[in-house]
C-alpha cells in the first residue's frame, strides 16, 4: 500500500483522556479517549466505494491483505493511535449527558489534494463511552450505512461517506425490534470517512462540564482546520463560526426535504459540525408522502422526528449549540439574531426549493399558495413522492387536464381506490399547474423550445428517480446474508447516477410493492444495528 499522508490534527490538538485502558467511564476535560478496535482474524471485504479512487487507492491496493486489515481494524497504521470522541446530546428533547463513540473507533486523518479525511470504523468493537454495547454492528445496519451514505452523496446531500463495508468473522446478538426476541446476526464493519467526525455534542460536553478552556480548544480547533474563511478572531469569530453552521444545516435539511430523506434520530449527538449527514441508524426514505411519518420504531408515538418536523427539529437543535457556545460568546442577542436567520432562510429557501421541483424559473405572488395545495393534495391518497415529483416533468404549458392526470397517476398507490372528489382535488390542482407553467413561457423572452429543454433538464436534476428505497435496502440485505452481494454491487452502480434515466434499472422505478407496507426492515426500524 502507498504511504498515506497521516495528518492527525484533532488527536494534536485537543487533550487526551489520560486513563489508557478501554473501560467504561465518565470523562472530564478531553476530548477523546484512546480506543483500540477487536481483532477480527476472520474479517473479509464485502464492497469498497469509488471514493476510494478519490482518496488515492488504486484497484490493486484494494485487493491487498494490507488494506482489508487496516480498514477492519486488525492492524493499525504505523505511527497512528485510534480512539473514540467524548461528546454528550439532547436525545429525543432530553439531556443524556456523557455519550461519546460508543460503537465508533477513530484510526487517522490524512491530507490528500488539500482536502482533509478523518477514517473511522462502525463497529469494530467497545470504547470507553460504549456504556452497555458491545461496540459491534451487524450486516443489516451496516449495508443500509454504507449504501446511503454513498446515495446521499451522489444526490448532492452533504454527507458523511463510506470506504468499504466488511464481515468481521463473528456472530453479533441483537433483538431487532426490542421485543424480547434477541438472534444472532452477521458482523459487519463499514470504514465512514468525512472531513471530521464532531458533533454538536462534543461542544455541549465541554459546556456542560463547565470545562471552558476545552470549549474554547474545540471551537478554535474548529475554526482554524474547518472554517478557515472566518478571518475574525474572539467574539466575533465564534459567532461567525455559530452562523456558517447553522447555514450548514439548514443547507443540509433542505436537501433532505428535497429528495424524501428521513434522518429518523436527530439527536444534537448526531449533528455535525460541518453540516453534514451523520449516523444512518433508523432512516428511511418517502415513499408514500407523509409529514408524519417516521421510520423510527422508538419515536413511533410522539414522532418527534417525522418527515414534516425535521426543519424545526434543526433549528432546536442549533438552538442547543448556541446554549453550549454562549461562555464563549456571552451575549445571547446575537445568538438569537442567527437562530432567528434560519427561520427567515428556510422560508426563502424552501421556495426556491420547491420553485425547481416545480419547474417554475420566474417568481409569482400565488406560488405559495399552488405549493402548499400540491402539499395538501399529496396527503389525500397513497402518492409516491418521488415518482410524482420525477413525471411532472413530462407536463408541460400545453398538457391538457387529462392528459396529466394520467401522467401523474402512476405515482398513485391503488389508484383504483381513488375517489372522485379526490381525483377532482388533483385535476384542480393540474389546471392551476399548466397554467402557472403557462405564464412563465409567458414572461421567458428567450427561444421557448431551449427554455421547454432547460426546464425539464433542471426538474430532472431536482428531483431523483432512483433513491435508497426502504424495500430495496432490504432486499439487498437479504442476499448480503445469504452471501449473494450481486444485488448490493447493482444497487450501488445505480445509485451512483440518480438523475439519469438509466432505463437497464427500470424495475426500480415503481410503486413499493404491497409486502412491504408493513415488512420490518422496510416500514419498521430501530435503532438496534
Amino acid at each position: 500500500m502507498h504511504k498515506l499522508p497521516i495528518n492527525n490534527s484533532f488527536t494534536n490538538t485537543l487533550p487526551e483522556d489520560p486513563i489508557q485502558e478501554n473501560f467504561t467511564r465518565q470523562v472530564s476535560d478531553v476530548a477523546y479517549s484512546i480506543a483500540t478496535p477487536l481483532k477480527f482474524e476472520k474479517a473479509s471485504l464485502i464492497h469498497v466505494s469509488q471514493l476510494a479512487e478519490e482518496l488515492g487507492f488504486d484497484v490493486q491496493e484494494i485487493k491487498e491483505e494490507e488494506f482489508l486489515k487496516l480498514f477492519t481494524g486488525q492492524v493499525l497504521y504505523p505511527n497512528t493511535q485510534s480512539y473514540a470522541m467524548a461528546y454528550a446530546g439532547h436525545q429525543f428533547g432530553n439531556w443524556a449527558g456523557q455519550l461519546g463513540d460508543g460503537r465508533a473507533i477513530n484510526l487517522f486523518e490524512i491530507l490528500e489534494k488539500d482536502k482533509r479525511w478523518a477514517f473511522q470504523l462502525k463497529g469494530a468493537g467497545p470504547t470507553p463511552y460504549s456504556r452497555r454495547g458491545d461496540g459491534l454492528a451487524v450486516l443489516r445496519s451496516s449495508v443500509r450505512e454504507h449504501l446511503c451514505s454513498e446515495a446521499m452523496h451522489h444526490l448532492g446531500v452533504p454527507t458523511t461517506r463510506s470506504l468499504s463495508l466488511s464481515l468481521s468473522g463473528d456472530q453479533v446478538l441483537r433483538d431487532v425490534m426490542y421485543d424480547g426476541h434477541p438472534d444472532y446476526e452477521k458482523g459487519a464493519i463499514v470504514c465512514r470517512v468525512a472531513p471530521s467526525f464532531i458533533r454538536f455534542g462534543n461542544f455541549e460536553l465541554a459546556a456542560a462540564q463547565g470545562d471552558n478552556d476545552l470549549l474554547k480548544k474545540l471551537a478554535d480547533y474548529t475554526l482554524s482546520t474547518f472554517f478557515t474563511d472566518i478571518k475574525t478572531t474572539g467574539k466575533e469569530a465564534y459567532l461567525q463560526l455559530f452562523q456558517e453552521v447553522t447555514d450548514r444545516t439548514l443547507e443540509m435539511i433542505l436537501h433532505w426535504q428535497r429528495v424524501g430523506f428521513v434522518h429518523g434520530v436527530m439527536n444534537t449527538d448526531n449533528m455535525s459540525i460541518l453540516g453534514l449527514t451523520i449516523d444512518y441508524g433508523p432512516y428511511g426514505w418517502l415513499e408514500p408522502y407523509d409529514h408524519g411519518w417516521t421510520p423510527n420504531t422508538t419515536d413511533r408515538q410522539n414522532k418527534r422526528y417525522r418527515y414534516g418536523a425535521q426543519p424545526e427539529i434543526g433549528l432546536w437543535n442549533l438552538l442547543q449549540l448556541a446554549n453550549a457556545l454562549f461562555p464563549l460568546v456571552e451575549d445571547a442577542v446575537p445568538l438569537q439574531k442567527i437562530l432567528d436567520s434560519y427561520k427567515i432562510n428556510y422560508q426563502v429557501q424552501y421556495l426556491e426549493t420547491m420553485m425547481n421541483k416545480l419547474g417554475i424559473y420566474h417568481t409569482h405572488k400565488d406560488d405559495r399558495d399552488l405549493i402548499q395545495t400540491l402539499e395538501e393534495n399529496l396527503h389525500l391518497h397513497e402518492t409516491d413522492m418521488t415518482i410524482f415529483y420525477r413525471e411532472l416533468s413530462k407536463i408541460d404549458h400545453k398538457t391538457a387536464q387529462n392528459d396529466a392526470f394520467k401522467i401523474i397517476s402512476i405515482a398513485f398507490y391503488h389508484i383504483d381506490q381513488l375517489t372522485e372528489a379526490r381525483k377532482n382535488s388533483w385535476i384542480a390542482w393540474l389546471e392551476s399547474y399548466v397554467l402557472r407553467l403557462e405564464l412563465d413561457v409567458k414572461m421567458e423572452t428567450g427561444n421557448a423550445l431551449a427554455f421547454a429543454k432547460a426546464r425539464t433538464e433542471k426538474m430532472n436534476a431536482t428531483n431523483p428517480k432512483y433513491v435508497l428505497r426502504n424495500y430495496i435496502a432490504q432486499l439487498v440485505i437479504d442476499e448480503a446474508d445469504k452471501g449473494d452481494y450481486q444485488l448490493l454491487n447493482d444497487i450501488y452502480t445505480m445509485l451512483q447516477k440518480p438523475y439519469e434515466e438509466q432505463p437497464e434499472y427500470n424495475k426500480w422505478y415503481a410503486l413499493r410493492p404491497e409486502w412491504a407496507r408493513d415488512k420490518v426492515g422496510c416500514s419498521m426500524l430501530s435503532c438496534s444495528s
